[in-house]
Order: C-alpha cells, then sequence, then structure tokens
C-alpha cells in the first residue's frame, strides 16, 4: 500500500475539551503530529501574553492545529460525493490544516514586528526545507510539501481547497473562537459550528453556506467582532505586549550597541544580526524568551532590567485613550517631559493601535480585499451574506480601530512633589492625585 492511502490499525483519538474527540487515522497525519516541528508547538501560547489577563489562556498552537485538523476531516466527511469536490485532495487538505501554524514563533506578532520576520514565510521554509515535517510529506509524493505551502500560502490552484483553511468562514477562525473563549473563560466566541458544518456547500472555487444556515453565520461573525475587542484586543494584554516588544528592542539595542550582558543572548545572536537560519527559528520558544527574561531581570542596564521584572512579575503599564488625531501635541509635551524626568519615552511613552474588520464584501481593486461569504438559495443561486443579512449588512466594511497611551504610572508617582514636572504628567494623563 502507498504511504498516502496507509491507514493506522487502530484510530488515534485526542481528547480535546472543544470538540470532545480527535480523531486520527491517516498514518501521513500521526507521523507529521509527531514531527519535532510540530511538536514544537506546544511551546508557543495561542494567544501570547492574553494569559496576564485571562489566567486561563495558556494553551497552545498545539491544541489549536489539531483542532483546525479535525473540523477540515468533519468537513471533508461531509463532502463526501457531492459536486465539486475532489475526494484526491483530502489528505492535502488534512495536512495543510494540521501544518498551517507551523511557523508562529514565540509571543508570535510581538516577535514578528521587532525583527521583522513573516510566520507564513517560516511555515512554508519547514514545509518545503530539510526537516522531519519535509521528509514525511515527501514520501506522500515529491511534489506533496510544495502542494501543502501552496495551500497555506493561498496560491494553490484549487481554490476551493485554499478557502477550507483560509477565507472569512474557515476552518482556522471556527476553532480559535472556541477554543479561545474556552481557556479564556468568556461567552463571547460560542456559536453553533455543527449547524454551520452541516449547511456548508463546495461549489467552484469556495465553500458556501446553504441559506437556511444563515443565522448561525450571523452568530458566527458577531461571535468574531465580539472576540476581537473583548479578549484579543484587551488592552491589559495589549499592555503586556508593549513591555514584551519594548524588551526585545532593548535587547537589540543594546547588543548592536556594544553593551556586555551578565546573561549573553546566545539564541537571538542570528535575529539581531538578520541572518536567521531555520534551525535558529525552529529552536527558539516561548519557555527559552521568559528563561531569558527572567535571567535579564538582573542585567546593570536599567531600562532592560526594569522592563524584565514588570514582564515577569506583571507590573504593567497603565493606559489611557489616545487620538493620534488631535491629541499629538499633548503627545509631545508628554514626550519632553519625560525626558527630563529621566524617563526614556521610547521605552515608557508607547501609542499602541487595534483595529479590526469584521466582515467585508469583494471590493475589486482594494488592498486587502476579501472573497465575501455567499448564500446557496434553493434555486442554487448565490448571493453575498450581507445582501440578505441586516445584521451583517450594519457591521459590513466597517473597520474599528482603537488607540491607547500605556506609561508607567508607578515611575510618575513616585516622582517627588517638588517636581513640577510631576504635576503637568499627571494632569496630561489624567492620572488622579491621592
Amino acid at each position: 500500500m502507498a504511504y498516502k492511502d496507509e491507514q493506522l490499525r487502530e484510530e488515534k483519538v485526542f481528547k480535546d475539551p472543544v470538540h470532545r474527540y480527535i480523531h486520527v487515522k491517516d498514518r501521513v497525519i500521526w507521523d507529521l503530529i509527531g514531527a519535532m516541528e510540530f511538536q514544537r508547538l506546544r511551546r508557543i501560547k495561542q494567544l501570547g501574553t492574553s494569559f496576564f489577563t485571562f489566567h486561563g489562556a495558556e494553551h497552545s498552537r498545539f491544541n489549536h492545529s489539531l483542532g483546525v485538523y479535525e473540523i477540515v476531516r468533519r468537513i471533508l466527511a461531509n463532502f463526501e460525493g457531492k459536486p465539486y469536490w475532489n475526494p484526491n485532495e483530502r489528505l492535502l487538505c488534512l495536512a495543510a490544516a494540521l501544518l498551517h501554524d507551523l511557523g508562529h514563533g514565540p509571543f508570535s506578532h510581538s516577535f514578528e514586528k521587532v525583527f521583522k520576520l513573516d510566520h507564513e514565510d517560516f511555515t512554508k521554509k519547514i514545509i518545503v526545507g530539510d526537516t522531519e515535517i519535509n521528509h514525511i510529506l515527501r514520501r506522500v509524493e515529491p511534489d506533496f510539501p510544495q502542494k501543502v505551502a501552496e495551500v497555506i500560502n493561498k496560491t494553490y490552484h484549487d481554490k476551493l481547497v485554499v478557502s477550507l483553511i483560509s477565507s472569512q468562514i474557515d476552518a482556522d477562525r471556527m476553532d480559535y473562537l472556541q477554543r479561545d473563549a474556552y481557556f479564556t473563560g468568556v461567552s463571547y466566541g460560542h456559536f453553533d459550528m455543527e449547524r454551520i458544518l452541516r449547511v456548508m456547500r463546495p461549489v467552484d472555487d469556495q465553500v458556501v453556506i446553504k441559506s437556511s444556515g444563515m443565522h448561525a453565520v450571523e452568530d458566527y461573525i458577531m461571535s468574531r467582532y465580539q472576540m476581537y475587542w473583548q479578549v484579543y484586543f484587551h488592552p491589559v494584554s495589549r499592555s503586556a505586549e508593549v513591555i514584551l516588544s519594548k524588551i526585545l528592542h532593548r535587547v537589540k539595542d543594546l547588543y548592536l550597541s556594544g553593551y556586555t550582558f551578565r546573561f549573553q543572548p546566545i539564541h537571538f545572536l542570528s535575529f539581531f544580526e538578520g541572518e536567521v537560519s531555520l534551525q535558529d527559528y525552529i529552536r527558539l520558544d516561548e519557555p527559552i524568551v521568559s528563561y531569558y527574561f527572567q535571567a535579564w531581570t538582573d542585567e546593570s542596564d536599567e531600562i532592560l532590567s526594569d522592563l524584565c521584572v514588570r514582564f515577569t512579575n506583571r507590573k504593567l503599564f497603565k493606559y489611557v485613550e489616545f487620538n493620534p488625531n488631535a491629541q499629538m501635541e499633548e503627545w509631545m509635551v508628554l514626550h519632553r517631559l519625560f525626558e527630563q524626568v529621566g524617563m526614556d519615552p521610547k521605552y515608557y511613552l508607547v501609542v499602541d493601535s487595534s483595529s479590526d474588520l469584521p466582515y467585508d464584501f469583494y471590493r475589486p481593486g482594494e488592498e486587502g480585499e476579501r472573497l465575501p461569504i455567499y448564500l446557496q438559495k434553493p434555486n442554487n443561486e448565490l448571493e453575498e451574506l450581507s445582501r440578505t443579512s441586516d445584521i451583517v449588512e450594519s457591521i459590513s466594511g466597517k473597520k474599528r480601530t482603537d488607540h491607547k497611551l500605556y506609561f508607567p504610572s508607578d515611575f510618575i508617582e513616585a516622582l517627588s512633589d517638588d517636581q513640577p514636572e510631576k504635576k503637568q504628567i499627571m494632569d496630561l494623563l489624567g492620572i488622579a492625585r491621592n
């Protein structure tokens, strides 16, 4: 029997708090799960710094990746025998679902921004490079790794396959909304996934929804909207992310300036120098980064030490609402005052912005244009969701943006009352005096 068709003698089952059970019967999928690059995802949190706000949010990208695989497995079981679906794409879909987050680094997006990296690029490198994952995929077919990478990169020729992993109603979103809601303890992310899976239909180049399932999709979109603003963009989590980002910036700046570390950042050297090998990237995970942060609490550089103490012991920055269009003059005054009292504004006065577009329809030629969700009517005609749903129409194409100004209120409060800058800073930031 060919490797791609090989089945396990006995089905493997993972107990899962979201989907109850995750079923694995294909030998290829079981081998991929056991590969070192996939096991690494156990050491990358799904929600980055959100555990500072929601103490249960310690789940990993390993959990999530298994969940996305399971949802796709269930979708494909429903697609069997339906028009437009090519059963020969089954294993490709399952592998792409399982491996779609393979390239995430420690604390994901903050880490990427500081070092100008792209996790999707590293996902592709792990899949097509000299890795255990690649060796397994090549046993299926010599070009199978490239096909998997193309699905994840959204360049694969069969757009129906791509839409299962990446669209406005895909397995990725359906898993992380429910999983993140479960582990954060909030109710916003819950929706009737089983109903959505039953009304999904394959068409020529994407998945559509049977019109009778519209209300389940409305619930899903509103769940996503709420999760972004109540969980993913929570200002306390963002405060921790700001400090994390500033630690990495400070370490990089110190290294490039020739600073002598008490605890050398060996695992970061290639990142500082902009020459990150695949092996350097794979071996850096969150436990290692957290170990460095703990060690750097004793560094002689006061800024690095302070930031690491704050992150390690959850001594986070406070925040106020900030309008960059109307308050830049106040920000410039604050910038000058912080310098005068010895607080480096580069690290201690930080504007952070969050934005989200919960749903959009096709807008030809616009940057980031998105394929919409289509409803399939009883006569098989397709209609874009927001044309039928008043709820979805009310939020379609409406991008919401939020800005916060973060600062160390403890430093400000510790300033001497004799310093005239203290009152000015507190007044500008709206800090109440005791």
